[in-house]
């Protein structure tokens, strides 16, 4: 799915119209900057947790040292800060096999 037929979706269950529906899936999850209140949250260096569905944070790594796999050459690899998703109970049952 994707998110177009996510807002698509939304429109029917929420009785939207589709364009409304469409702002309000980029209002949560657009990437643009300064724009999706997930990223920006993030950004800012918030966690966003949703009951029973999951939690998004981010986690910092250190700079490091690395290995260029063509020539062997040891690199180093700068920190970098990357996002992270953690499913809720309720997430990891429903999807449960």
């Amino acid at each position: 799915m994707n998110k177009t037929e996510m807002a698509e979706m939304l429109a029917t269950k929420c009785d939207l119209p589709k364009g409304k529906a469409v702002e309000v899936v980029n209002a949560l999850f657009d990437t643009a900057p300064g724009k999706g209140i997930i990223a920006v949250e993030l950004d800012a260096g918030r966690r966003v947790g949703i009951t029973g569905f999951g939690t998004f944070s981010t986690k910092r790594r250190p700079k490091r040292m690395g290995r260029n796999p063509a020539t062997g050459q040891e690199i180093e690899l700068p920190a970098k800060t990357y996002p992270v998703f953690k499913a809720g109970k309720g997430l990891k049952d429903r999807v449960e096999v």
